[in-house]
């Protein structure tokens, strides 16, 4: 009798192990399941051989990582991101497997794609020497009661993962009460904040940038306004000054480029360098006046090695050769303006087999001209990234 109740109490354990085993794996992170399997099977064993056989049964689902590259080995990174990683935040190569697991688990958690979940890791590593895990949902709940839907809190974390670290009530609450009060919405708001992951640790509105919004002329009620706030707001003022006067330079004044900002925002998000060379090419060799860029400002956006240079250069060698029509300012605009497939097309396929050959020639190699050093610009790590 004593040793049916033996047997009955040993087979209960076992099957009690394997039902609080199977509730435990859908709820825990895989590094801490494997590390409670592992300490459970220890102590079972020296009571008996089927209790041990049981959970040996439920150990097999998961294995224990070994070190911080198994983890994020496990989440889908790559030998070479990982080895980014590492090189940027070199303390992870010793962080503890269970503890990185259950910050990456609770990522994964929100709704995150496995590549998003990299694309987080390998642009902001340091997160994850960050304490996200602790009050991770208190804080969360706030970011939901603040976006108002689960599907915007989610990409905005996507797009700018530090958004789990910032002290809700004296940086985001102060931030999105500033813009309201500049005349956005709270929508609005959140859509330049996707557009603009820095929008909140960089926004740092002063009288002088308040005035220069003022004097762009363009009322609240526009569609660029937004734009208009909000790059002003993200960048430092000694920037705004110094992309005002290169413009100034060229021949315009200072209201003149202001006007030219509140009916093109983009603008500010171009480099000095760039405007320069572009201002160079269209006023010194297209010999086209300030005018025109004002009315055509696509003109500064596009391509100056692959689009503009190669095409004004091709309209020079047919000059030359006396071909097709006389090329006019109007003309010219239009074919920056195609595709290439249509430009070529349009311009050259219509010409006999001989000059059509000798047109894409000397076409492709006007493209091929880099600018000095082009060649050893550094790998930017967040090459692609919204940061």
């Amino acid at each position: 009798m004593k040793g049916e109740v033996c047997v009955f109490r040993i087979l209960f354990t076992v099957q009690s192990i394997k039902v609080d085993l199977r509730n435990y794996y859908c709820h825990t992170s895989p590094c801490a399941k494997a590390g409670f399997f592992s300490t459970t099977t220890k102590s079972s064993s020296r009571s008996s051989p089927l209790v041990d056989e049981g959970v040996q049964e439920v150990r097999k689902l998961v294995q224990f990582p070994k070190c911080a590259a198994e983890v994020l080995s496990n989440y889908g990174c790559s030998e070479s991101q990982i080895s980014t990683i590492f090189s940027r935040v070199p303390p992870l190569r010793n962080a503890i497997p269970s503890l990185l697991d259950s910050k990456l688990y609770l990522l994964r958690k929100l709704g995150v794609s496995s590549s998003e979940l990299v694309s987080m890791i390998h642009c902001r590593p340091r997160l994850l020497r960050c304490q996200i895990n602790r009050h991770f949902d208190e804080r969360l709940n706030h970011l939901l009661s603040l976006f108002e839907s689960r599907d915007l809190c989610v990409r905005a974390i996507i797009r700018n993962p530090s958004l789990l670290i910032y002290d809700f009530h004296k940086t985001l609450i102060p931030t999105f009460s500033m813009y309201e009060k500049m005349g956005l919405s709270k929508s609005e708001v959140i859509s330049m904040l996707l557009l603009r992951p820095t929008l909140i640790q960089r926004t740092n509105m002063s009288s002088e940038k308040l005035d220069y919004i003022r004097r762009t002329g363009i009322c609240s009620d526009s569609k660029m306004y937004k734009y208009v706030v909000t790059i002003i707001g993200v960048s430092r003022f000694e920037t705004i000054r110094e992309k005002v006067a290169n413009l100034e330079k060229y021949g315009f004044s200072e209201d003149e480029v202001l006007a030219f900002i509140g009916r093109n925002p983009l603008l500010m998000t171009l480099s000095v360098e760039k405007v320069r060379r572009h201002l160079t090419f269209i006023m010194g060799t297209m010999k086209l006046p300030q005018s025109i860029i004002c009315r055509y400002p696509f003109l500064l956006f596009c391509s100056l090695e692959t689009l503009l240079r190669p095409r004004v250069l091709l309209f020079s060698k047919m000059r030359e050769m006396g071909l097709g029509p006389e090329v006019n300012q109007a003309i010219i605009i239009t074919a920056l303006r195609m595709s290439e497939k249509k430009f070529l097309k349009k311009f050259v396929g219509c010409q006999e087999e001989e000059v059509r050959k000798e047109l894409l020639l000397y076409y492709g190699a006007s493209k091929g001209i880099k600018r000095l050093a082009e060649s050893s610009k550094k790998t930017s790590y967040t090459s692609g990234f919204p940061f």
